[in-house]
């Protein structure tokens, strides 16, 4: 016999999840709408490009409309997960970098240079000790220029 308490508990635990899930997803689309930004590309740009794809819905078998992607971006409809693969092509990213915060490297002080950012983290492996030992020490006197200059403020 099941009772109330695991009735209740189970039902906090679906809600949990569910919360979870559409926090996750909202992520996602902010993650999508940022690569937008970054790459100049309008979203009706981006739903051409998406459909030029032809991914195919589960629920329904087809493609989805420019407006059913636009609302997905303006987070009015939950985002589609069998789309990820297809939206990830289109954005020139891989599936992971959508789920995780390696996108995310702009602030208020770099938001225009995030991508910039990411292509000089990638390169890094590739300098000498010398050369980033010069670029750290670089960087650490703009912080210190910065944060005197916010104190200021």
């Amino acid at each position: 016999m099941v009772s109330i308490l695991d009735l209740t508990t189970s039902y906090n635990l679906y809600i949990a999840i569910q919360n979870r899930l559409r926090e996750l997803f909202v992520n996602i689309i902010e993650k999508i709408n940022f690569l937008l930004e970054e790459k100049k590309l309008s979203k009706k740009e981006f739903a051409e490009k998406l459909q030029k794809l032809e991914p195919k819905l589960k629920g329904t078998g087809e493609v989805p409309s420019e407006q059913t992607i636009d609302r997905y971006l303006n987070e009015s409809r939950e985002l589609k997960v069998e789309l990820i693969p297809y939206i990830a092509e289109v954005l020139g990213v891989n599936e992971q970098e959508l789920f995780t915060f390696d996108i995310e490297y702009a602030t208020n002080y770099n938001y225009r240079q995030s991508k910039e950012v990411r292509e000089i983290i990638d390169l890094l492996q590739y300098a000498p000790n010398s050369i980033i030992t010069h670029i750290k020490e670089q960087l650490s006197k703009y912080k210190m220029l910065h944060s005197e200059s916010v104190e200021k403020i």
